[in-house]
């Protein structure tokens, strides 16, 4: 699919093709990436997070109201805040038995409420300490932007922990037969947990390359990606039901979704419409990978 859209895409407009245009596709995958490697965890144990791309504005809010203060602390700070907020979401649903839908939608209006009240509704510019997070986006390696190589050190780690741990298998074992993971002796609750505390660790890690590469946070920053992200999940053939699906497929899949952004603009699709394509893909992904065999009746 990636290949098909790259060759369309570039057929319609040739300087598609170009490095500069390769570069800014790659460039907004990142933070699509990360968040989508976040979701992964919780969408493998047949949850879902809505409050991931809220949490990433808010926390990108705190860094840059932190930044200036702290330095390298902040950034500590900010992370272990995500995790922290994850952790809320994991409790309210593991132990509160709140489906994660209704939990994380709470959330996802409490950090909106959050990141509004502590940045009074406007744009807080980070310039003391910008060299803290600003290699992340201004930095090359190689051509490539360091977050994305860090994206991809991600998938290369999750990769290997799900082969190679003994028990790297226990989100995908939670997903496709939670009793019985639990009848072999695995804790269904702590692995829910942990996968949303995965969930708030990317978040946070989307928030400090957000805020690097727009040289500032908003309340908003991230809210627009929750759509993509979870795009990029599901047709990155992560299984909507749970059980199926890892880290590699949700990288083609984010930079299916970034194909498709800067794609359709440079095609002279009205950015407006593209809200209609990712709701398209999610749709067309999850009608295709459901596992209907687990599910006595689609509701």
């Amino acid at each position: 699919m990636l290949v098909v859209l790259v060759v369309v895409i570039g057929l319609r407009q040739p300087l598609f093709f170009s490095e500069r245009s390769q570069t800014t596709v790659v460039n907004q995958a990142i933070p699509i990436l990360l968040l989508a490697l976040g979701q992964m965890f919780v969408v493998l144990i047949g949850g879902i997070d809505l409050s991931n791309a809220a949490a990433t504005s808010l926390l990108g809010v705190l860094l840059a109201e932190w930044l200036p203060h702290m330095g390298v602390l902040a950034i500590v700070l900010v992370i272990l805040c995500g995790v922290g907020i994850g952790l809320v979401n994991g409790v309210v649903c593991a132990y509160g038995q709140v489906p994660s839908f209704v939990a994380t939608l709470g959330t996802l209006a409490l950090f909106q409420a959050l990141a509004l009240v502590i940045s009074h509704g406007s744009a807080i510019t980070v310039s003391n300490n910008y060299g803290a997070i600003g290699w992340l986006a201004t930095g090359s390696i190689g051509g490539i932007a360091p977050g994305f190589l860090i994206g991809v050190v991600a998938v290369v780690v999750v990769g290997v922990a799900f082969r190679a741990l003994r028990r790297g298998g226990v989100f995908h074992t939670v997903g496709l037969a939670e009793q019985a993971a639990i009848m072999c002796g695995i804790s269904a609750k702590a692995v829910r947990v942990s996968a949303f505390a995965l969930s708030g660790l990317f978040a946070s890690l989307a928030s400090l390359y957000l805020t690097a590469s727009q040289f500032s946070a908003a309340p908003g920053l991230a809210d627009s990606l929750l759509l993509p992200a979870i795009a990029a999940t599901v047709v990155g053939g992560v299984a909507i039901t749970g059980g199926v699906g890892g880290p590699v497929g949700v990288l083609f899949g984010a930079l299916i979704m970034s194909v498709l952004r800067i794609g359709s603009t440079i095609a002279g699709i009205d950015p407006t419409y593209q809200d209609i394509i990712y709701g398209a893909a999610v749709i067309i992904a999850v009608g295709a990978t459901i596992d209907r065999r687990k599910l006595s009746m689609i509701k």
